[in-house]
């Protein structure tokens, strides 16, 4: 288990287990590939991440995560692999849990509107290098992006 602080000083606990923190993952971050490229969107308020957001009733984690990657970017998943979890409990102690998951997007298509984003954006360079600038998301400075990164490597699926 790795444990960190965040920008915003939230305390951050990650696994790459299921199902190990006392509550279930109501949310979920998808970490995307299209034609061997990343696929983020771009959200309104916060600038470039990963397609992500909450589970609607009766959805599982991997029906909210094809779900999110569609209406943040357009995409239709090929493939999905659950990766981990990670806790976030903010200063006021409130915490939620999300999914980790990898998806290979096999198609992106128009849409009139991607929700709460600007829609998608495909970026073919080192990820990792790019995380510090302002464009990029709060959500992708911590060191969750980072250690999946890692993880995807040692289970050889990127």
């Amino acid at each position: 288990m790795y444990e960190f602080i965040d920008q915003n000083g939230s305390q951050i606990k990650l696994t790459f287990q299921r199902d190990v923190f006392p509550e279930k993952a109501r949310d979920v971050f998808v970490i995307c590939r299209y034609q061997g490229k990343w696929l983020l969107t771009d959200h309104t308020k916060r600038g470039l991440e990963f397609p992500g957001g909450k589970r609607e009733a009766g959805e599982t984690i991997e029906e909210a995560a094809k779900r999110e990657v569609w209406e943040e970017t357009g995409g239709i998943i090929d493939t999905i692999h659950f990766l981990g979890e990670y806790q976030v409990k903010g200063p006021d102690s409130a915490s939620f849990v999300k999914a980790i998951m990898y998806a290979e997007v096999q198609d992106l298509a128009e849409k009139a509107d991607y929700m709460e984003t600007k829609g998608p954006i495909v970026l073919d360079h080192e990820l990792l290098s790019q995380l510090h600038t302002a464009r990029f998301s709060f959500i992708m400075k911590d060191k969750v992006v980072p250690l999946t990164l890692e993880q995807l490597k040692k289970q050889g699926i990127y």
